[in-house]
This record gives structure tokens, sequence and C-alpha cells, in this order.
């Protein structure tokens, strides 16, 4: 049984109880989500999993973080590496987005390692090794593609990203309303290719029961992809991508009537007064399905700095309803990130999600900021660097630094304003 069918019975999962236990809630809110289809628990029946994690309505807003190998770099020693930095700085989960050469290898090695739930993008293998296969992104048989998904259910991947929505209707959209940049997810610029060249249909959308199917076989919790998501800014909120998104709350109804998980992707580049709109017309839509959102990034000019406009969006969209952000690297456009990327881009994505636990109202999320402050009161700064979000960076400012008087910092030293503020009300 998948964990929706467990929760139809009225029976909690140990997954449920462990997860309530993580959010501080009753099993029987995760119970009811679950049933609905607001909450996920991604958790494949054939992989141990230390940490699972619940997304969705009411819960603490989670943060997945991206590695894999490039052709250009494909070091699985390196993934691994990134993998645990991520995950021990807070990522509630992991996505392998390997395209490099020991594809299969690399994402058996991190279903091995990770403590956290991993998805994928099956559409990376399926072109990666259907090249090799077949040569042409054309001859590769839908037949294949389904089997790609078969076989990585069965090794014990959490969660897939299906690029369902990528109809020949939306194709056709988009062709007659161009943007600046037409398509910039990768599984979404495949499976175009494939269905322009072949004249056919998304195998995924005309095959979406089989693919309903092999979800539910393993638990697989299905995140389907927005292949149409905005890469400008100056894109957000276009036909092609409404269109694709209407389609994905039909196929989320449909996986969902039968029993398999689902969570929705939403966009990557949205300028900062149309977070909000986005947000509800996918809760809407959908069903209110989980919302899954690619940064959003807010402005298009900060390469370098992407960890920082995705921050600002992710904090705005979380926000206001969406429930899982998926980091953004200060290397994002640029490179492959290095280890110290992903841990950047982690604890970006980590305070924008806390921002907005704060403003839901998510239980406990303002005790953490009350404890914090209190501790900056005493000066005592252990207490603060246990607290921090991130405890090495204040560790290091504070040790760089001498100051004249032993509880205070070089910002103000003796003309510190809790200092004086102690000393005029003495309780």
């Amino acid at each position: 049984m998948t964990q929706v069918n467990i929760a139809r019975s009225g029976r909690v999962s140990p997954e449920v109880n462990k997860a309530a236990k993580e959010e501080r809630l009753s099993a029987d809110i995760i119970r009811k989500g679950l049933s609905d289809g607001t909450i996920v628990l991604p958790k494949n029946k054939n992989r141990p999993l230390a940490k699972p994690c619940a997304i969705g309505k009411g819960l603490k807003t989670k943060i997945n973080a991206n590695i894999g190998t490039s052709k250009d770099s494909s070091s699985i020693a390196g993934e691994i590496k990134k993998m645990k930095a991520a995950i021990e700085a807070g990522a509630d989960a992991i996505m392998d987005l390997s395209t490099g050469e020991a594809i299969n290898e690399t994402r058996r090695k991190i279903l091995e390692e990770s403590t956290v739930p991993v998805g994928t993008v099956p559409m990376y293998e399926i072109v990666v090794s259907g090249l090799k296969r077949f040569d042409f992104v054309k001859k590769i048989p839908a037949d294949y593609m389904l089997g790609v998904l078969e076989s990585q259910a069965k090794e014990g991947v959490d969660f897939f990203t299906i690029h369902a929505g990528v109809t020949s209707q939306v194709v056709k959209v988009l062709k007659n309303n161009p943007r600046i940049l037409d398509i910039v997810s990768r599984g979404g610029a495949f499976l175009a290719e494939w269905m322009i060249e072949n004249d056919r249909e998304n195998p995924f959308y005309e095959h979406f029961d089989k693919v309903i199917d092999i979800a539910k076989r393993y638990d697989v919790t299905l995140s389907l992809g927005d292949g149409l998501r905005p890469g400008a800014v100056a894109d957000a909120t276009d036909s092609p991508q409404i269109m694709e998104l209407l389609t994905l709350g039909e196929l989320q109804k449909r996986a969902l009537a039968k029993g398999a998980q689902v969570m929705i992707e939403g966009p990557g580049h949205v300028p900062i007064d149309q977070i909000e709109a986005n947000v509800l017309l996918e809760k809407s839509v959908c069903n209110g399905a989980p919302f899954y959102v690619l940064g959003p990034l807010v402005t298009d000019v900060a390469p370098g700095y992407d960890h920082i406009t995705a921050a600002i969006g992710g904090a705005i969209a979380a926000s206001k309803g969406a429930d899982f952000l998926c980091y953004v690297t200060p290397a994002e456009h640029l490179r492959l990130p290095s280890v110290e990327d992903v841990r950047e881009g982690v604890i970006a994505s980590k305070i924008a999600a806390h921002v907005a636990d704060i403003a839901k109202g998510v239980k406990g999320a303002i005790d953490w900021d009350i404890a914090i402050s209190k501790a900056r009161k005493e000066r005592n700064w252990e207490k603060q660097f246990a607290l921090a979000i991130d405890d090495v960076k204040p560790k290091k400012y504070r040790a760089s630094s001498k100051p004249g008087v032993k509880d205070a910092c070089t910002m103000c030293g003796e003309y510190c304003s809790m200092k004086t503020a102690e000393k005029c009300f003495k309780r």
C-alpha cells in the first residue's frame, strides 16, 4: 500500500509518526493531509530512510538541494561530498541531476549514502543512456522511457520529476507566444525535441496511467515538473506556463484518485509582485497539492548572487503557501556548484524557509528567534552559535575580532546599546 492508501484506511504509518514528531503535530493531521493530497511524504518502499519528511499544508517549509555530475565533471566522490554538506547544512531532500558518464552508478551511490529522500529527473538518464543506444533523441522509444522510470523506482528513488504537462498543445502555444528564453528545463527541452521531431504526443502524458502504476508500485512521489517554467522574469506567468499548470492540475487529480502521492513544481524566474498570484493559482488549479518552487528568482541581473535572489523569492512564495523550496547556489547559470556553493545555497534557502514559517505561524517557528534574541541580550556567544542557522560563519567572525570589552563585539564595544539599556532598566 502507498502512504495515501494507508492514510485513507485510517492507519498511521511509522513514517507519518516520525514526521509528526519532527513537526510537533498530531500524526492525524499528516495522515489526513496524505489522504486528501495536501501533504506528501516521499519514501520509496524499497529504501530505508533515516529522516523521512512530510511536505505540505500546515507543515514546516522544506528544502531540497540539487547535486549531480555533468559531462565536464563526473566525480562521484565529489557529489557525495556535496550531498553530505547539503544534509549537514539542513537540506530535507536531495535531487540527483546527474548527466555525467557514470549516471547510474552515481545515483546508486547517492541512494546508498543519503539519509534523506532522494529525487531524480528520469529524463536525464533516458537521454544520456538512450543516445548511446539509439543515437538520436527522436529514436528513443516510449517503452524505453517508461522502463527507466521502473528501474529507478526499483532502486529506491523517493520522488521523480515527470514533465507530463509538456503536451503537444502547450508546445504549439509556446511557438505562437515566443519568449526571451523558450524552454529552460532540460527535461522539458528533451521532451519537446522528441515530440516535435516525431510529431507525437508526450509519452509521459499519453501513458500517464502507466506512470501512476509505477509510482504506486514503489510508492514513488510524482513531482509533476514545470517543463515550461519561465527562465527570465519577463517571461513569467505567460500562456504556456499557465496552460501547463492547468494540465498538471488534471493529472494530479488522476494520480491521487488512484492512490499515488503528487506534488507540483513551480516557476523559476518570477517578478516579486507576481509570486503570490502564482502560488494561489497553483493551490486553486492543483487542488491544494504541495507546491515545490524552484527559487523563484526575482531578478535576472545577479549572476554569482542567485542564492540571494532565490531566497528573496522563496521567502515570499513560502509565506504565501508554497511548501518546498528548491535551493539555488551562487554558481547558478555559471558552473557546476562546489561543496561551498552547495552549503551557501542550502543556508540561504533555509533562511527563506524559516522567514516564511514565522509568517505562516508554523508551530514553534518564532520560538527559535526568541531563544536566540535572549542569548543575544545576555551576550552569550556560545548559545547564539548553537542556535544559529549556520554555526560556522558566526564563530569565524567572532574569533577573528578582538573586542576591548569581553561581553561586547567590536562594532560597539563599550558603547553597546544592550549594556547601556541594562543599566537604565535594571530589574
